[in-house]
């Protein structure tokens, strides 16, 4: 739990992480430094901090702190939701200096989003909008993304866009598949520089089993939806990917690139902070 306390001009300092984490904690940094020299008053002060935990919009409640546990602001799944909600989400969280992203957006919503944050940049294919307000991180990891086909790549480009916002170097190797393995055996030299391995695909999901026998990093396996009737939308290359004979191979939920590229970022944080 992350714990602040103005007395007077005192100011009892919060404890941050290094590097990477925390654009939030910088705010409240500042925030303090302006109560303690006298350039705001501490009812001022309060009442900025009345929204810091979370704010409540009535149909969403935005987590401000999220940067602070997590270590990246609160993103916003923007499928199901209207243009409206997503603009007003994205305002709320747009406001200090921030990276924001959200996913699963379509180009209505964009454009939307566009109106109240102008630098927002929409990535296509990958259906993710990013806003760009906080300082250009140190990249922190290699990220590698892998994927069996073309077909798959609006998922693998969201795990790459989400792995860049979060600070991540990201390569890519695309189109890959066992149907002509030695396209990937040409591109171990991207597999063995990597920190870690997200490896994307759809029909029988056979490429992440034979990712996982070439690389000794880490793992995380994503099956697509992509594929015929008997591929059930995922379902099998999910049960390939469950069932791989490549011991300590990672699975995560069908087209979910997103949930693969913020466990990567998890695993670089950590080996950034053994190595610091």
């Amino acid at each position: 739990m992350f714990f602040c306390f103005i007395m007077g001009t005192e100011v009892a300092a919060c404890r941050c992480s290094k590097g990477d984490d925390f654009l939030v904690a910088e705010e409240l940094r500042r925030l303090l430094e302006d109560v303690k020299n006298s350039r705001l008053d501490v009812e001022e002060a309060l009442d900025r901090l009345k929204i810091l935990p979370y704010e409540d919009l009535g149909f969403a409640v935005v987590d401000h702190h999220r940067a602070l546990r997590r270590g990246f602001p609160e993103v916003v799944f923007c499928q199901g939701k209207t243009a409206d909600q997503a603009v007003r989400i994205f305002k709320s969280l747009c406001g200090g200096d921030r990276n924001i992203l959200g996913t699963r957006a379509s180009k209505e919503v964009f454009e939307a989003v566009r109106e109240v944050c102008p630098d927002a940049v929409y990535h296509e294919l990958a259906r993710t909008i990013v806003v760009r307000r906080g300082a250009q991180e140190l990249k922190k990891g290699n990220i590698l993304v892998v994927s069996a086909g073309t077909a798959d790549l609006p998922v693998a480009e969201e795990a790459c866009v989400t792995a860049e916002i979060m600070g991540n170097e990201v390569q890519r190797a695309y189109d890959v598949g066992v149907a002509g393995i030695h396209r990937l055996l040409g591109r171990l030299d991207l597999i063995r520089r990597a920190h870690v391995i997200i490896v994307v695909a759809g029909m029988d999901g056979a490429l992440a089993s034979v990712v996982g026998g070439l690389a000794d990093q880490p793992v995380i396996a994503v099956p697509t939806s992509v594929g015929y009737g008997a591929s059930f939308n995922g379902l099998s290359a999910l049960l390939c990917m469950l069932n791989s004979c490549a011991s300590g191979v990672g699975v995560v939920n069908i087209d979910n690139g997103f949930g693969a590229a913020v466990l990567a970022n998890a695993i670089t944080r950590m080996i950034g902070r053994a190595g610091g």
